[in-house]
């Protein structure tokens, strides 16, 4: 076998098996393995729930409204909302709504407002939320309950995103995603969270740079520090999908922009520290996950090279190209699976897109809402 078939191979192996082998072998082992018990909490701890925002006038009141509805006793909550330099009403209306406590800051970025607000924070958790998630009345009970672990660290909850109807097909990757979050959950723990609903036991709090995020940062960095990240499911957020695929390319790529500095600079890569069945989950779920853009090339590019030597090659190599076409259609011929295609394709170029931003623009620092969930 030629070198050019073992690139191919391998790249192709790979790409299978982490959208695909992987969730069939973690479904496997969980089968085999129970999940440890989590102890009830003997008492509910008091909570910061902290939501960072930027010009979030439309949205901010009915944010601040809904944490305070929230089956939680008043008294053990505290609100913030986080101001990064918001250039409208923002800081006036959730003032007016009720927030305990509104940081009118100078625009720095969405972490150093969430860690400027961490340093205020009074509660033993600091739970956080996007301003505009709507989170269920039970949602942050069942975010806290995980706690009475006194190793658990993190904790994320099940974001639920509203279909508005277009051609985005989030939902249903979205769907996946959850579904091996929460085998991950019952096994080593969680390889990443999410933005709208998620909890980090205050003492164990670490200030990231602002090219970094807690979505992917604390999970791995917890778990190399010897505590546990695991998904709560019942405890439901809800907010707007973007509406087309090309607006969740540009959301995405814009969160990709910071991949490299947490894959990297935030040590994801660097072995010590973790269980090894937790390194496990990173490798297959994270690393290659983050590889796909290359891994794709290279496929493609050894496929159409050796495309002669057999049958085989101009199979896989006609399925690539299907899968482009598909991608290039669905704008003309918008049916699902060509919908489905086209999603998969810009998704995966995303994270090319977002590094290549890095390398063009430097570390990302300020951020932007996504169009249309709002």
């Amino acid at each position: 076998m030629q070198v050019i078939e073992v690139v191919f191979w391998v790249a192709a192996v790979l790409l299978v098996y982490t959208h695909v082998g992987y969730p069939l072998l973690l479904a496997a082992l969980a089968a085999f393995r129970r999940p440890t018990p989590v102890p009830p909490l003997e008492r509910l701890p008091a909570v910061s729930l902290i939501v960072a925002a930027h010009d979030e006038e439309e949205v901010i009141a009915a944010k601040v409204a809904n944490a305070l509805a929230l089956d939680y006793p008043r008294e053990l909550l505290e609100v913030i909302v986080a101001c990064d330099g918001s250039n409208d009403r923002t800081v006036q209306r959730a003032r007016g709504a009720g927030a305990d406590l509104v940081l009118d800051l100078d625009r720095r970025g969405k972490l150093p407002a969430q860690n400027a607000a961490a340093e205020r924070a009074g509660g033993e958790v600091l739970a956080f939320s996007d301003a505009n998630a709507t989170w269920r009345a039970d949602a942050l009970r069942e975010l806290v309950a995980p706690f009475g672990d006194p190793h658990v660290a993190y904790v994320c909850g099940q974001a639920r995103f509203l279909d508005q109807g277009g051609s985005n097909q989030e939902g249903t990757y979205w769907r996946l995603e959850l579904a091996t979050r929460a085998l991950e959950s019952r096994l080593a723990g969680v390889t990443a969270g999410n933005g709208a609903i998620y909890a980090v036991r205050a003492s164990s709090y670490i200030p990231l740079r602002a090219a970094s995020s807690h979505d992917v940062s604390f999970p791995f960095m917890l778990t190399k520090r010897g505590y546990r990240a695991l998904y709560a499911p019942a405890a439901i957020s809800e907010e707007r999908m973007v509406e087309t695929i090309e607006g969740e390319f540009a959301r995405k790529r814009r969160m990709m922009r910071g991949i490299y500095d947490e894959v990297v600079g935030d040590g994801m890569l660097r072995p010590g520290g973790y269980p090894p069945l937790y390194a496990f989950e990173i490798a297959s779920h994270r690393v290659l996950r983050y590889a796909s853009p290359f891994l794709h090339v290279a496929a493609l590019v050894a496929n159409a090279i050796v495309v002669g030597e057999s049958p085989v090659y101009v199979v896989t190599l006609a399925a690539q190209l299907a899968l482009v076409a598909g991608a290039a259609l669905a704008g003309v011929v918008p049916i699902r699976p060509f919908r489905l295609a086209r999603y998969y394709v810009l998704v995966t170029a995303s994270i090319a897109a977002g590094l290549l931003d890095r390398v063009r623009f430097g570390t990302p620092g300020a951020w932007e809402k996504a169009k249309g969930t709002r």
